[in-house]
């Protein structure tokens, strides 16, 4: 599956198509649908170790279940980099995501790493607001998210019990999040001058609609391959049914690559439904630190392996990083 013509079917465009698609599945299933691209976000910036005691922190944590996730057969990995000081908070030093970076091109050749950046403010509680979350930007990863939305949310974050430390008592945390025109723009040039491909990431489908506006407007262009997409499925803020999908899928851009993500328990039954549409998938414990119903997953690569479980008795293929470099439009594997 890695010579050119057999990746021309990959853009969101052709599952728009009913025609393409009912022919393409009536006659092979899904075994000549494009390979699906797995991702893995390993670590986020909320859940920690007193969520699941598996989930990496360390900086050498996160590279190991990096590469274990890369031998599992993800092609793409999320980073969120933890304060080296304070591994129960995410940091916004540049210099530690550039460690990490490092760190993991050592471990795996040619994976393709995405430093979250989400790009808008956040304000937690009574605080302030945040300045913009640029930081990975200037550890120039191949790929950066962007976060165009704009929204609340509210979690329950576990006290640390000993050894960990950096959170006395349970807390419920406020969070909202925004992210204006400017930023946007700002956070988009920033990107193209250190050739970063930007990941939108949506969460609901006005964000789809916003995002249509910015490529008609010519903010964002194709001279680094079709617009990658994230599509986030959690509480709060859209629907998991086959009928949103099937709406999220017909507001895609043109010239597409349509990935989605789902928080929780809906993980692995939405990104089931995702690879059945044709589209590309994300694991990890980022969104998700249950392998099954009462069961902690036990690694990242867990994770990768039950949804290439899942894609193989299906018969959907699996895409390698250099593969969905091609589908995605990124050269060699950047190095630092």
């Amino acid at each position: 599956m890695s010579d050119e013509k057999e990746l021309k079917d990959y853009l969101v465009d052709y599952y728009k198509d009913t025609n393409f698609y009912t022919e393409k599945i009536w006659r092979y299933g899904l075994y000549k649908f494009p390979p699906m691209i797995i991702s893995c976000a390993i670590t986020g910036a909320n859940n920690g170790k007193e969520s699941n005691p598996n989930l990496p922190e360390s900086l050498e944590e996160q590279v190991e279940q990096t590469h274990d996730a890369y031998k599992a057969g993800a092609s793409v990995v999320h980073l969120h980099r933890r304060k080296p000081d304070n591994p129960g908070y995410m940091t916004q030093d540049p210099e530690h995501y550039r460690e990490l970076n490092i760190k993991v091109r050592e471990k795996c050749p040619d994976i393709i790493i995405n430093d979250t950046a989400a790009c808008g403010r956040i304000k937690i509680g009574d605080s302030d607001f945040s300045p913009p979350l640029l930081a990975s930007i200037y550890a120039e990863p191949e790929i950066a998210s962007l976060d165009i939305s704009n929204y609340c949310s509210l979690m329950v974050l576990k006290k640390r019990e000993p050894p960990l430390f950096g959170r006395d008592e349970d807390i419920v945390r406020e969070m909202t999040y925004y992210i204006t025109q400017s930023e946007v723009e700002h956070a988009l040039g920033l990107m193209k001058e250190r050739k970063i491909k930007p990941e939108f990431e949506c969460f609901e489908i006005g964000d789809m609609h916003y995002l249509n506006r910015l490529v008609q407007s010519g903010y964002v262009d194709l001279n680094n391959g079709p617009h990658l997409v994230q599509f986030v499925f959690t509480t709060g803020s859209n629907w998991p049914t086959s009928q949103y999908m099937a709406m999220v899928i017909q507001a895609a851009p043109r010239n597409c690559v349509l990935g989605v993500i789902a928080a929780g328990a809906m993980q692995f039954p939405i990104l089931t439904m995702a690879m059945i549409h044709g589209l590309h998938v994300r694991v990890g414990m980022e969104d998700n630190i249950y392998l099954e119903r009462g069961r902690l997953a036990d690694s990242n690569a867990q994770l990768v392996e039950k949804i290439v479980r899942i894609a193989k008795e299906l018969g959907r293929p699996i895409a390698t990083p250099a593969q969905t470099r091609q589908m995605i439009g990124l050269g060699a594997p950047r190095k630092w």
